[in-house]
């Protein structure tokens, strides 16, 4: 939701939109600096929005303006109501909270599932010819960095002991406010999928795996391994204890571009952060982690779940949140992929509270049944498609390991660190040894 020249954006078409409608006039069109346009939230390209609200100086006509709006819009893009507000409203000022939902698939968060390349070889062990991932060969997808073909040898790639680090510490034109929401800037048109909404079941599922075989185009039967994980009441209460680090004020610099530790829009409080639904969107179980803070850097949510979904995959050591916070560390967090993500609602609790008297509350709750008929019919199929078709996730997945991102693998001196063995000769006349592990820093001393 932001004007992107030379792109077709969401904004572009709304601004269009409001002028067909009558609502802006032809003196001022394409310049809505001089009708206070202002948005509530921003969000970029392949991000979803369901709950944007806008606002600015628009001559309304009641008598069918709705109609008149959504007449000039593609099917993405729907208007549901506007609400007359004070002179003085903007609604990217009055704002006081925002939620968005990142709907993650369960795999993400499975340490075997789509696999890093070095940690396949590692399985494997020396000698040996990697395989492809199963899932997105079936669907043939090309996933970078990882090559060779099958040569005929059976192989069955053996489980790794993952062992997880958890800390164990728990003027005569009306002033008008219009919603919108939208399916994403690229406005692409995907085909519908079934959508089943439920809650975790009570039971806790385990990590296992079993062996399946394959027939490759040669004949030659493979073994493959197959992960019958599921977010269980387990999963559950440690990806949410996980979240719950992010709650609370902090600056979070690590967690987006071009904001400096010392600057002060680095600073950022977090309301909420759970993950406690499942819904099925295509075939694939996705989870439904609910963020809600005052406001979001660009790229923060997404570099908050990468970071999350790594420390999940016993990637990272879920201390490593704390140390990001942290204004003299500087660590490159990885940043999950754009399509699950989308502005669920923007809350105005402060200024309707102020102008409960006097003015419409401004608010999704007339609104309720149209948004979620909305997600059903446009947020949740384009998400499931997305994935189904293109796997953004998979393939993110594929590339989350040390060598593309080594501050995961951040040490505890303050700077990433490799373990080197050094020999030290303790007693010359019996020509004793003894093997010490120290930390080598970025920049070559030993700790």
């Amino acid at each position: 939701m932001q004007k992107n020249p030379g792109a077709k954006t969401i904004e572009g078409e709304l601004e269009e939109a409001l002028f067909h409608a009558g609502a802006v006039p032809e003196s001022i069109r394409g310049k809505p600096k001089l009708y206070d346009f202002a948005r509530s939230a921003r969000t970029d390209k392949g991000v979803s929005a369901v709950g944007q609200v806008v606002s600015g100086r628009f001559n309304v006509d009641p008598p069918g303006f709705v109609d008149r709006l959504n007449s000039n819009l593609p099917n993405q893009i729907r208007i549901f109501g506007y609400k007359h507000v004070t002179p003085s409203f903007s609604s990217k000022k009055f704002c006081d909270r925002r939620r968005y939902v990142y709907l993650l698939p369960v795999f993400a968060l499975d340490p075997i599932s789509h696999r890093d390349r070095e940690t396949v070889m590692a399985s494997l062990g020396p000698g040996e010819e990697y395989v492809k991932c199963f899932e997105c060969s079936e669907r043939g997808r090309k996933i970078p960095g990882l090559v060779g073909n099958w040569n005929g040898t059976n192989f069955v790639t053996k489980s790794l002991d993952f062992q997880s680090d958890i800390l164990s510490n728990n003027s005569s034109a009306f002033r008008t406010d219009v919603k919108i929401e939208a399916l994403s800037s690229n406005l692409a048109s995907l085909s519908s999928v079934d959508v089943e909404v439920g809650s975790i079941q009570e039971d806790s599922c385990k990590l296992n795996t079993n062996s399946a075989e394959k027939i490759n185009g040669q004949g030659n039967v493979m073994a493959e391994t197959r992960s019958k994980f599921c977010y269980g009441e387990k999963e559950k209460e440690r990806f949410n204890r996980i979240l719950s680090c992010y709650v609370g004020s902090y600056n979070f610099h690590n967690f987006t571009t071009r904001t400096k530790a010392d600057d002060p829009a680095a600073n950022r409080q977090i309301i909420s952060f759970t993950a406690n639904t499942v819904i099925n969107l295509d075939g694939i179980d996705f989870i439904k982690c609910e963020v809600i803070g005052k406001s979001f850097m660009l790229h923060q949510i997404r570099k908050m779940m990468g970071l999350a979904v790594a420390i999940m995959r016993n990637c990272a050591s879920e201390s490593l949140i704390q140390t990001a916070f942290s204004k003299d560390v500087n660590i490159t967090v990885p940043m999950a992929p754009e399509v699950g993500l989308y502005l669920d609602e923007c809350f105005f609790t402060s200024y309707n509270e102020k102008f409960e008297d006097s003015h419409e509350e401004v608010s999704m709750e007339a609104y309720k049944a149209e948004a979620e008929a909305f997600k059903l019919k446009h947020i949740y199929p384009h998400i499931g498609a997305t994935e189904r078709k293109y796997g953004n996730m998979a393939l993110w997945l594929h590339s989350l390991n040390y060598r593309n991102y080594p501050d995961l693998n951040f040490g505890s001196h303050g700077h990433n660190t490799d373990q080197v063995l050094v020999h030290t000769k303790i007693d010359e006349t019996h020509h004793e040894e003894e093997q010490v592990i120290v930390s080598k820093q970025n920049d070559g001393s030993l700790v």
